[in-house]
Protein backbone atom coordinates (compact mmCIF):
# COMPACT_ATOMS: atom_id res chain seq x y z
CA UNK A 1 0.00 0.00 0.00
CA UNK A 2 1.07 3.52 -0.76
CA UNK A 3 4.49 2.16 -2.35
CA UNK A 4 5.30 1.09 1.84
CA UNK A 5 5.34 4.70 2.72
CA UNK A 6 2.69 3.70 5.17
CA UNK A 7 5.71 1.18 7.03
CA UNK A 8 7.18 4.58 7.94
CA UNK A 9 6.72 5.86 11.21
CA UNK A 10 6.35 9.04 10.36
CA UNK A 11 3.31 8.18 8.34
CA UNK A 12 1.63 6.27 10.92
CA UNK A 13 2.13 9.09 13.24
CA UNK A 14 0.26 11.38 10.84
CA UNK A 15 -1.98 8.69 9.93
CA UNK A 16 -3.05 8.45 14.07
CA UNK A 17 -3.22 12.72 14.39
CA UNK A 18 -5.38 12.22 11.41
CA UNK A 19 -7.85 9.68 13.44
CA UNK A 20 -7.45 11.26 16.71
CA UNK A 21 -8.16 14.91 14.59
CA UNK A 22 -11.41 13.14 13.57
CA UNK A 23 -12.20 11.92 16.74
CA UNK A 24 -11.98 15.77 18.46
CA UNK A 25 -13.94 17.23 16.10
CA UNK A 26 -17.05 15.35 15.98
CA UNK A 27 -17.81 17.10 18.98
CA UNK A 28 -17.40 20.59 17.80
CA UNK A 29 -20.50 22.60 17.58
CA UNK A 30 -22.82 22.46 15.09
CA UNK A 31 -22.24 25.90 13.56
CA UNK A 32 -18.39 24.88 13.04
CA UNK A 33 -19.35 22.13 10.68
CA UNK A 34 -18.18 24.36 7.40
CA UNK A 35 -15.69 26.61 9.49
CA UNK A 36 -13.36 25.08 11.99
CA UNK A 37 -14.11 21.79 11.66
CA UNK A 38 -13.75 21.49 7.89
CA UNK A 39 -10.33 23.16 7.90
CA UNK A 40 -8.58 21.18 10.89
CA UNK A 41 -9.35 18.00 9.39
CA UNK A 42 -8.39 19.04 5.93
CA UNK A 43 -5.48 20.67 7.44
CA UNK A 44 -4.73 17.04 9.23
CA UNK A 45 -5.57 15.14 6.33
CA UNK A 46 -3.16 17.10 4.41
CA UNK A 47 0.09 15.77 6.83
CA UNK A 48 0.62 12.19 5.61
CA UNK A 49 -0.92 12.69 2.28
CA UNK A 50 1.72 14.75 1.49
CA UNK A 51 3.79 12.40 2.84
CA UNK A 52 2.42 10.02 0.14
CA UNK A 53 2.58 11.90 -2.69
CA UNK A 54 6.01 13.33 -1.96
CA UNK A 55 7.25 9.59 -1.61
CA UNK A 56 5.88 8.90 -4.94
CA UNK A 57 7.35 11.51 -6.95
CA UNK A 58 10.32 9.51 -6.84
CA UNK A 59 13.34 12.21 -6.13
CA UNK A 60 14.45 13.27 -3.14
CA UNK A 61 14.03 17.08 -4.12
CA UNK A 62 10.19 16.37 -4.37
CA UNK A 63 9.73 14.48 -1.99
CA UNK A 64 11.56 16.76 0.29
CA UNK A 65 9.76 19.81 -0.96
CA UNK A 66 6.41 17.47 0.22
CA UNK A 67 7.65 16.97 3.59
CA UNK A 68 7.79 20.61 4.03
CA UNK A 69 4.35 20.82 3.00
CA UNK A 70 3.12 18.32 5.24
CA UNK A 71 5.33 20.91 8.17
CA UNK A 72 2.87 23.74 6.91
CA UNK A 73 0.17 21.45 7.42
CA UNK A 74 0.72 20.33 10.54
CA UNK A 75 1.87 23.82 12.33
CA UNK A 76 -1.79 24.69 10.81
CA UNK A 77 -3.45 22.19 12.96
CA UNK A 78 -1.49 22.42 16.07
CA UNK A 79 -2.87 26.26 15.68
CA UNK A 80 -6.30 24.85 15.24
CA UNK A 81 -6.12 23.28 17.93
CA UNK A 82 -4.82 25.58 20.05
CA UNK A 83 -7.96 27.78 18.57
CA UNK A 84 -10.21 24.87 19.97
CA UNK A 85 -8.94 24.69 23.24
CA UNK A 86 -9.44 28.40 23.36
CA UNK A 87 -12.87 28.41 21.99
CA UNK A 88 -13.51 25.48 24.95
CA UNK A 89 -14.56 23.16 21.72
CA UNK A 90 -11.89 20.90 23.57
CA UNK A 91 -10.93 20.44 27.24
CA UNK A 92 -7.08 20.76 28.15
CA UNK A 93 -6.41 17.17 28.72
CA UNK A 94 -7.78 16.33 25.27
CA UNK A 95 -5.73 19.48 23.99
CA UNK A 96 -2.69 17.92 25.42
CA UNK A 97 -3.22 14.72 24.35
CA UNK A 98 -3.26 15.34 20.44
CA UNK A 99 -0.74 18.00 20.34
CA UNK A 100 1.95 15.61 21.93
CA UNK A 101 0.85 13.61 19.00
CA UNK A 102 1.30 16.41 16.90
CA UNK A 103 4.87 17.53 18.27
CA UNK A 104 5.77 13.58 18.06
CA UNK A 105 5.06 13.80 13.91
CA UNK A 106 6.84 17.06 13.64
CA UNK A 107 9.77 15.72 15.09
CA UNK A 108 9.50 12.99 12.72
CA UNK A 109 9.10 14.84 10.05
CA UNK A 110 12.09 16.85 10.90
CA UNK A 111 14.12 14.09 11.18
CA UNK A 112 13.24 12.86 7.58
CA UNK A 113 13.43 16.17 6.07
CA UNK A 114 17.04 16.31 7.25
CA UNK A 115 17.82 13.20 6.21
CA UNK A 116 17.02 14.19 2.85
CA UNK A 117 19.24 17.13 2.85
Amino acid sequence: MYDDTNKLIVWQKAHELVLKTYEITKDFPKDEQFGLTSQIRRAAVSIPSNIVEGKARGSNKEYKRFLLMARGSLEEVKYQLFLAKDLNYIDEEKYKGVLNLAMETGKLLAGLIKKLD
